[in-house]
């Protein structure tokens, strides 16, 4: 089976969201979860696939549950190209 849509890029513009939705840096995201910036960078960008046990490290330090960040939007169409 295959996806409508790149699950990769969709996580990762929610999590960027997220952390400017609390006003916070990538390079603070990053020091506070204990994650490269690099890394954080690339997970936001879609080019990591971002492990549950690092999505629960970045769900600590925005302080919300892990569940919220895997709240992004599936519906056929959207662009995943950005």
């Amino acid at each position: 089976m295959e996806l409508d849509y790149d699950p990769l890029k969709r996580f990762g513009r929610h999590l960027a969201a997220q952390r400017r939705s609390q006003g916070m840096s990538q390079e603070r995201l990053a020091l506070e979860s204990g994650l490269a910036r690099s890394y954080v960078s690339a997970v936001e960008r879609g080019l990591r696939n971002v492990s549950l046990k690092n999505i629960c490290l970045l769900a600590e330090t925005l302080d919300v549950p892990p569940a919220r960040l895997l709240e992004f939007s599936t519906a056929p169409g959207a662009d995943d190209s950005a």
